[in-house]
This record gives structure tokens, sequence and C-alpha cells, in this order.
């Protein structure tokens, strides 16, 4: 599948999640001190969203019931019993691309 432009750099502060809606599916997109990571946004315990969640360094706290996801393998701790998906994500200087 190409590559698919989700838009600039700049709209991806650092330490936040941005949710995103690709093809139905809600992608939430890190960016960690420039290193950018992509991972489903929905947590798999109770549904909350991991891009509301606080950061610290590369792991994302889920705001409904504390599980988190280390952003950059999709690793998740309980209470949630499964890991999420992970998204290559490129960067051409200017705009950030996601591969689904």
């Amino acid at each position: 599948m190409p590559l698919r432009n989700i838009g600039p750099v700049e709209n991806f502060p650092v330490g936040k999640g941005v949710c995103l809606e690709i093809d139905g599916k809600r992608i939430a997109v890190f960016n960690t001190t420039g290193q950018y990571y992509a991972i489903d946004d929905t947590c798999p315990h109770a549904g909350g969203s991991f891009s509301e969640g606080a950061m610290t360094g590369s792991v994302v706290r889920c705001p409904l019931h504390g599980a988190t996801a280390d952003v950059r393998t999709g690793s998740c701790s309980p209470p949630a019993r499964a890991d999420v998906e992970t998204y290559d994500i490129s960067c051409d200087s200017t705009d950030l691309f996601i591969d689904l």
C-alpha cells in the first residue's frame, strides 16, 4: 500500500498525541522529540483514546484506567490484555507519511 501524507510536521507537537481517522480507523500519532510513531488510538482495555493520554518518553497512558502503551512497539500494560497495532511513519523534513 502506498504511503499516505498525514500533514506537516508542525501539526504533531512534541510529547502530544494527535488522533487521525484514516479509512474509518482511529490512529494516534506521537512525536517523541523528532521521532514519530503511530499506534491504534483505542486502548484495548476499555476503549479510551491514547491520543488524549499523558506521555512520558515513549510511553502514553490511557486517560480512562491507566493502561500504558509504548508508542514504539505497541506493547500495552495491564489492565489492557492485548497490545495495539503500530504503523510506520516517515518524514521528508516537512511532511509526515504513514504506511498502513
